[in-house]
């Protein structure tokens, strides 16, 4: 007789984890963890969006959270070792979050993430100071050519998209240059700006506002085709380069979250990005929009994956 009572407690008990999971996403903030300081284009990824999503997500609030060091591997690191309950979520991008369990040891593989959805897809760019003797990418080789290894590039770090780029086109132009490694996109433009670096890799939207006040030049982009936004600046294909390289950037979350979490989540984002709101926030941001279903995002990130995979097995990027 006294059994049941007792049975009853622990039956509650044991129910109590399911009533704190049950107030998602009310129960606290959901903090978004990004790989990049405040300012960068993550950052201005998650800042934009997250207040369309909010809106489809009742009674949720987000809570950015900038862990920029290590090349975003913090980050990263948080996201997959979150517990699988909604609260945390973050910004990833190919191939940023994919080149890094390639080159080190991190605590985190791309394919266990669960993909919520992607948003912008930024083509990286060559900058220099408006005032810069380099007018062009034929100037660039040629300097680096005459100079072998004095020719300062700035990245956002080994193995990120900007130093990607470069590399790519060293390849292509039998070139080298000295590669400086910043925490981020802000500092690059400090070291164009203050001269401390000859040139910045670093994306186009990043860099659009500074080249329409007159205070950089962007010598070439690495997207497929021009992007609208910087329709005055080639390809570096136009130019007779072989050179690609952007930034894909979209929101994951943890592995194995549930899908009545994951779902609501997709759904918002997917809502998101179609919203007529967004899309003229993210014209007048001067933001390259990419949306993504979450399959596609996935996708996208695991050919990466192989493709990166190949090319660190003919030469790794960190030599």
């Amino acid at each position: 007789m006294r059994r049941r009572p007792l049975l009853g407690t622990i039956a509650a008990g044991l129910a109590l984890p399911r009533l704190a999971h049950a107030a998602w996403p009310a129960d606290r903030p959901i903090q978004v963890l990004v790989p990049g300081p405040a300012g960068g284009g993550m950052d201005i990824l998650a800042r934009t969006i997250l207040p369309f999503v909010q809106q489809r997500l009742p009674r949720a609030t987000f809570v950015v959270v900038n862990r920029p060091t290590a090349g975003g591997q913090q980050a990263f690191e948080g996201i997959a070792q979150a517990a699988p309950d909604g609260f945390t979520i973050g910004a990833a991008q190919a191939p940023n979050s994919i080149t890094l369990p390639i080159e080190r040891q991190v605590r985190y593989r791309v394919q266990d993430f669960t993909f919520l959805g992607n948003v912008i897809e930024d083509p990286c760019g060559l900058w220099v100071k408006a005032d810069s003797p380099i007018a062009s990418v034929a100037d660039l080789v040629a300097a680096a050519k005459a100079r072998p290894g004095q020719v300062t590039i700035g990245t956002a770090g080994v193995g990120s998209d900007d130093h990607l780029l470069v590399l790519a086109l060293q390849d292509a132009t039998q070139t080298e240059f000295t590669h400086v490694p910043f925490n981020g996109t802000p500092p690059i433009i400090t070291g164009v700006l203050s001269r401390s670096i000859d040139v910045g890799s670093f994306n186009m939207s990043e860099g659009l506002s500074l080249m329409r006040e007159g205070l950089v030049r962007a010598l070439a982009q690495g997207g497929p085709e021009r992007w609208a936004g910087t329709a005055q600046v080639p390809t570096f294909r136009e130019l007779g380069f072989a050179v690609l390289g952007g930034s894909t950037r979209g929101l994951v979350a943890p592995p194995n979250l549930p899908a009545e979490i994951r779902d609501p989540l997709r759904a918002a984002i997917a809502e998101a990005n179609a919203d007529p709101a967004w899309i003229a926030d993210a014209t007048r941001l001067n933001l390259p929009l990419r949306p993504m279903t979450a399959q596609a995002q996935e996708r996208l990130f695991l050919d990466e994956d192989a493709r990166l995979r190949a090319i660190w097995a003919r030469k790794p990027w960190r030599d």
